[in-house]
């Protein structure tokens, strides 16, 4: 059973504290939810659970697995089974999307790695995504639209199979269909795979189709709030500023 345990993390970038005492659990087959306002450490902490070494961790532990990794590099938490689905996908311009997967496929599945299974896979899943099949032989996201890019990181989750999934804003830059093919594939992966899943939004509508079993309100960095999916339709009619203050009253 695949666990992620964040511990009384307290993370510092530029100087300036941005994670304070926070602390979350996912376990397998989970599907949680964070929402806030912006500025408030949302993104920061995928990035910090991911192993960004720009954020500095000055107190707590993440632990995936049993295994504490809170000082591991990005690679090695990658080869764990952990996936950042990123808010903005950079360019890398000469790294085809194919070779890049293939070679990251290869590395994870080692002597087991076969290339014409690797072949239909990545065609059926670029097929699913209605993506150009042209874009897997394209330089990775360079002059793809924002809608192209976030379908191409749902691409990367499929062919990698991570065991965690973490998507920030993966529903930011999409029009109405495109939502709804990375709604639909996002939660079919999770169907198929049973991963703990950690969506970062702040619209209701990626959670028509994604639905979390746990819904958190993250404010100056920290949960203030859970609840299940009732507290997104709280946060819709009253906005963040009547949520947030009701918390800190409670």
């Amino acid at each position: 059973m695949s666990t992620l345990k964040i511990d009384n993390l307290n993370v510092m970038v530029d100087g300036k504290h941005i994670l304070k005492d926070f602390s979350l659990t996912i376990n397998e087959g989970e599907i949680h939810t964070i929402m806030g306002p912006n500025g408030t450490g949302k993104s920061t902490l995928t990035k910090v659970i991911m192993g960004d070494d720009n954020y500095k961790i000055t107190k707590g532990t993440i632990v995936f697995n049993d295994k504490d990794i809170t000082k591991m590099t990005v690679d090695e938490r990658a080869r764990l089974g952990i996936f950042l689905g990123m808010q903005l996908p950079p360019e890398i311009e000469g790294v085809t999307n194919a070779d890049f997967l293939r070679n990251a496929v290869s590395t994870k599945e080692g002597t087991n790695f076969k290339l014409m299974p690797f072949i239909k896979k990545i065609n059926k899943i670029t097929k699913d995504l209605s993506m150009n099949p042209e874009m897997i032989h394209r330089s990775i996201n360079l002059g793809f639209s924002g809608g192209e890019r976030k379908k191409n990181e749902i691409l990367q989750m499929y062919m990698l199979e991570p065991s965690l999934v973490m998507l920030d804003e993966i529903d930011s830059g999409l029009d109405v269909d495109s939502l709804r093919i990375v709604g639909e594939s996002v939660m079919r992966y999770y169907e198929e795979k049973n991963p703990g899943i950690l969506l970062i939004t702040h619209y209701e509508r990626l959670l028509d189709y994604i639905k979390p079993n746990f819904v958190h309100v993250m404010y100056e960095g920290k949960i203030i709030k859970t609840g299940d999916f009732s507290l997104v339709k709280e946060i819709e009619e009253k906005g963040y500023t009547e949520v947030v203050n009701s918390a800190n009253n409670e």
